[in-house]
């Protein structure tokens, strides 16, 4: 009890003599720190606030554009040409008249200056055309817009310096549009469904086309991005059903190390780092993303919302509630919840401190309430049936300060008490059952409507359950890659697997949260969890790590990796079907400001010629091999410029829906299913890991569900220059789809094109060998 009175900052009891105030002086310094600690973010918050709003300039540069027109000034010129004058007029007469009005003249200069500046950034960040060109011929046009980028953005940028110069994403000409949808479904399409498609796509394009066109193109004027709000709303927020498999995501935790098997310390350690991340970020010291390679940068704005965030579940739809702090964390451990404070006396808790904290959640032995358990899981089920209950069982009392604790929290963690990677297991089950865990779990032990969940094994193994609808998976990605290699090679562990420092052991304990959740909520508790059971025992998942050859081979038969992998991806799902399909390979448009995902549809034409023809035994690599990869980058290219098919067909859907107005067209192509879905998860933070000293430390990217009923989804992730990571999803309902057996095609599809590309380029080699003039002899001369 001790701990709960320094919690109180005062006590009174009423007694003849009056009120006798008793105040706690160590909680009243707890509050004091507490608050310190939160002006200090404030005051930082405000500082970067005008750096990032000041840049490309700095905000020292005014000084020195007030002191060079004061200068110019005392050489008795007037470089305002009669400005400071006019300003002069308007002020009240004092003695300092005349250097006020050159103070005032230099700030506007300045913030002109600025304004042109940020004017010039975002235009030059607007050209495109580097990214269509061949390494290695590079044009003029291209070397001077390098240098002038290099100019405007030399001074080092902070995480939201570019925002403000980053372009709008442009919408497309819906006759270009259209013309790329059918190109994208004609190999998919006998000629008679391939005509009467093209006919309502050349109806919608000579009618209603152009007004919804109107329509978006005043929205792009007046929006920062006409996709994302709309993505993000009808994509995810407005769907009803569970967002557990269908657009939950997870990331896991080195493939083959754990570096402790202690429960609490790996917590400890994970936290800790996680927390020093969010300080990084609300400090904006996180150095912005930028294309790989090159000092493009991508837009940010979904970093702002990763921490303290939580999707609030609506009976129409759902929203995304972010709050700007908070010092706690909500841990769930054996059907219990605790709210878990992080910081104290202003300060964060160290490893060793978290640990300890971690160590009397796992030793607390009180039981769960009825109905505590399994709460999460109406985060799991339905939408609906969470929105009401929701508002009938938790709108107040205990139940809503608890629930309150839960949604405000940084984010959340599980503490599971079970293991995983046992000894003498079979290492590919393990890793089956890993990812099921981390997307899944037993439905009820994650809270899958925060922003990303934590996940702490028994024998120190971990990984992350994010949701969807608030940023993509590079974000997440990018956070927990610095967290994994923190933990690993910052912090560390002593002798005995345990955080390094010191226990402060007076720290107040975890809060248990109490709830009182009636019979009636217990039943709709029971409804949900048995739909979201149904859903999670359906997937089927598949994850291994290909070790025969990674990029680095790839590259050397002159192919873009990502591409490769493509058309490895294609040939799998024709042996594996006997058939192409509609093949979803995520892209980005962060190039611009506010943008998010677009869809490349690398099932070309030219890929099915090539694969039909390699199948056939009748391929010549030097003639169709070079038509469907040049294909597929420039439909890369053309979804990360703003010129995709898919975004710009979703919104003119939807302002067709907001008209009233049915298209058979758009009716046509959103029926369409995606029977394959891939993404590629990028290593964003390689710098930080050593694979060649440590192939232990082996980052393993992360997955998601499928996509279709009858279709696979596949994540993969290219680690270094040798393996390829991949997870395959699909559902056991479903008889023509298998995740093992869909592997083993992919692992043969990958080695047989190699060994194709490889045959092919010896081949080439030998003809330019045999084509080439032989050198003259002695004699012959």
């Amino acid at each position: 009890m001790a701990e709960a009175h320094q919690a109180v900052a005062f006590q009174f009891t009423i007694t003849p003599e009056g009120i006798d105030l008793q105040l706690s002086h160590e909680a009243l310094r707890q509050v004091y720190l507490s608050g310190l600690r939160s002006w200090k973010k404030r005051i930082v918050r405000l500082k970067n606030n005008v750096i990032t709003g000041v840049y490309p300039a700095s905000p020292s540069s005014w000084l020195f554009v007030v002191i060079a027109i004061l200068a110019t000034m005392y050489t008795r010129s007037d470089p305002s040409m009669g400005l400071i004058a006019k300003i002069q007029e308007h002020l009240f007469r004092t003695q300092c008249q005349t250097v006020v009005s050159a103070v005032v003249f230099s700030t506007m200069l300045w913030l002109s200056l600025i304004f042109t500046m940020k004017l010039c950034l975002k235009q030059l960040l607007s050209y495109h055309g580097w990214m269509f060109e061949q390494r290695g011929n590079v044009s003029n046009t291209t070397k001077v817009w390098m240098m002038l980028v290099r100019i405007f953005s030399g001074r080092q940028p902070l995480l939201y310096s570019y925002q403000g110069s980053l372009p709008n994403l442009p919408v497309p000409a819906v006759k270009d549009t259209i013309r790329r949808y059918l190109e994208s479904i004609r190999p998919l399409k006998s000629d008679s469904e391939f005509e009467r498609v093209n006919t309502l796509a050349k109806e919608f394009e000579v009618s209603l086309g152009n007004r919804l066109q109107w329509y978006l193109k005043l929205k792009s004027m007046w929006a920062s991005n006409y996709v994302s709000d709309w993505w993000e709303e009808y994509i995810y927020l407005r769907g009803r059903g569970p967002i557990m498999v269908n657009s939950n995501y997870y990331g896991m935790d080195f493939m083959y190390a754990i570096p402790t098997p202690i429960q609490a310390a790996r917590a400890g350690n994970i936290l800790h780092a996680v927390l020093m991340y969010r300080r990084k970020l609300n400090k904006e010291e996180i150095k912005p993303s930028r294309i790989p390679g090159t000092f493009i940068p991508l837009c940010s704005a979904q970093c702002e919302r990763i921490f303290n965030t939580t999707r609030i579940p609506g009976e129409e739809t759902d929203t995304v509630v972010h709050w700007k702090d908070s010092e706690y964390v909500a841990v769930y451990h054996r059907g219990r919840y605790f709210r878990l404070w992080l910081y104290q006396a202003g300060r964060m808790l160290s490893p060793r401190e978290i640990e300890y904290q971690i160590q009397r959640i796992l030793d607390d032995p009180s039981t769960p309430a009825p109905g505590e358990e399994k709460l999460g899981a109406f985060t799991a089920g339905d939408r609906l049936p969470w929105a009401q209950a929701r508002k009938e069982f938790f709108g107040s009392g205990v139940n809503k300060r608890s629930l309150d604790c839960i949604e405000k929290a940084a984010f959340f963690v599980t503490l599971e008490h079970e293991e995983l990677d046992k000894k003498g297991d079979d290492p590919d089950i393990t890793l089956d059952r890993y990812a099921k865990s981390l997307l899944h779990g037993k439905c009820y032990d994650r809270w899958f409507d925060k922003s990303f969940s934590v996940v702490i094994y028994k024998n120190g193994k971990n990984g992350l359950n994010a949701e969807h609808s608030w940023a993509d998976a590079p974000v997440v990605s990018r956070m927990w890659e610095y967290v994994l290699a923190t933990d690993c090679f910052h912090l560390g562990y002593n002798e005995e697997g345990h955080c390094k420092g010191d226990v402060n052991p007076s720290l107040p304990r975890p809060q248990r949260l109490t709830w009182d959740i009636p019979s009636q909520c217990q039943e709709r508790l029971a409804q949900s969890l048995s739909v979201a059971q149904v859903l999670a025992d359906d997937v089927d998942f598949h994850v291994f790590a290909f070790r025969d050859f990674g990029k680095g081979s790839i590259k050397k038969v002159k192919m873009s990796p990502d591409g490769f992998i493509q058309l490895a991806l294609q040939l799998a799902f024709y042996r594996d079907r006997g058939m192409f399909c509609l093949t979803y390979e995520a892209s980005m448009t962060r190039l611009f400001r506010e943008g998010r995902t677009e869809t490349v549809r690398s099932c070309t034409s030219e890929s099915c010629e090539f694969l039909r023809a390699f199948e056939n035994g009748e391929v010549r690599l030097s003639l169709s091999f070079p038509l469907a990869s040049e294909k597929h980058q420039q439909l890369y290219r053309l979804a990360m410029t703003g010129a995709g098919i898919d975004r710009h067909l979703f919104c003119l859907y939807i302002v067709s829906k907001y008209l009233g107005i049915e298209s058979p067209f758009l009716k046509e192509v959103f029926s369409e299913p995606w029977r394959l879905s891939t993404s590629q998860t990028p290593v964003q933070h390689l710098e930080m890991f050593d694979f060649v000293n440590y192939p232990e430390y082996l980052i393993c990217g992360g997955g998601f569900g499928p996509v279709a009923d009858d279709g696979y989804g596949v994540s993969y992730s290219l680690i270094g220059e040798d393996i390829i990571t991949f997870h395959v999803s699909s559902k056991h309902s479903c008889p023509q789809t298998d995740s093992h057996k869909f592997g083993k095609q992919i692992r043969k599809a990958l080695g047989d094109l190699l060994q194709l590309m490889t045959n092919n380029q010896k081949e080439a080699s030998r003809s330019e060998q045999n084509h080439s003039p032989k050198p003259q002899s002695k004699k012959e001369l």
